[in-house]
């Protein structure tokens, strides 16, 4: 699987060749929908708390004399078996369980997501992009330039550009432009990569990512 390497003026230099092991690996839908939903739910919080009994204002005076009444013994309303007492075993704000996916699915659902950019031939890369101008200005330009020779990319609604690392130049450069998704090779995961219709990467990022 090959792709264009374009530079900062928006001209093709050459073609390159993809990793196969990432870009040609075999589709697995299933185990992308399955990397995506146990993301999500990882991202989600637990917010429910209950009080327990030493949270609940009020006294701590015992509610009658522990003997002499025929009653129960008690000792302060704040106990979970009175109205308005504390609960005895209420969340606490840390009882979602997380779902984990070995590193090998992860890995394989990552590769089915690269390749199916692949076979749409929707990546492109880019060499020497740290060293673009950091201004919206110069980074909208570069995006338009290459627009007006890739149809698909000017079709697409999101656009996903991959790094090595976090440049301040990239950052200042594309931060501000909508429906550009900055992403680092070392957080690459099946759902921010769904989210995109194309992916630029760049030199060095496609190199990391081999490595």
């Amino acid at each position: 699987m090959k792709a264009t390497l374009y530079n900062l003026q928006a001209e093709k230099i050459k073609e390159i060749t993809l990793p196969a092991s990432f870009f040609e690996a075999k589709i697995n839908d299933d185990l992308i929908a399955q990397a995506i939903k146990i993301y999500l739910h990882n991202q989600r919080g637990a917010h429910a708390i209950a009080k327990h009994r030493g949270e609940i204002a009020g006294t701590t005076k015992k509610m009658y004399s522990q003997k002499g009444t025929g009653q129960a013994r008690h000792s302060t309303a704040k106990a979970p078996q009175f109205v308005g007492g504390g609960s005895a075993h209420g969340p606490r704000g840390n009882q979602k369980p997380r779902m984990r996916l070995s590193q090998k699915l992860r890995q394989s659902a990552l590769k089915s997501v690269l390749s199916k950019f692949a076979k749409d031939k929707s990546i492109i890369v880019i060499d020497k992009l740290s060293t673009i101008d950091p201004k919206t200005k110069s980074a909208s330009a570069f995006i338009g330039k290459l627009e007006k020779q890739i149809e698909s990319l000017a079709n697409s609604r999101k656009i996903g550009i991959i790094t090595s690392r976090h440049f301040d130049s990239v950052q200042r450069a594309f931060g501000n432009i909508p429906d550009i998704k900055l992403i680092s090779v070392k957080s690459l995961n099946s759902y921010d990569l769904s989210r995109q219709n194309y992916l630029i990467f760049t030199a060095t990022a496609l190199k990391q990512l081999n490595k």
